[in-house]
């Protein structure tokens, strides 16, 4: 996947010692640059949209909690 590129991911919000991690449904993880608004969304399933940024880091537009 070229860097750069756009992706929509959903899955499960969680953080580990550094960044917000999404664990994608499909399996895999990206590693989430997001706002602080993002924060009272861990633990819940979310989708995310984004651009590729690095090798597994995704720059967030826009994070929302699904059912």
């Amino acid at each position: 996947m070229p860097m750069g590129s756009h992706h929509e991911a959903v899955g499960l919000l969680l953080r580990n010692r550094r960044d917000l991690i999404l664990e994608v449904d499909d399996g895999g993880t990206w590693r989430l640059e997001a706002s602080s608004h993002a924060h009272r969304l861990l633990g819940l399933r979310v989708r995310v949209t984004g651009v590729r940024d690095s090798f597994d880091l995704l720059a967030v537009d826009t994070i929302e909690q699904v059912r």
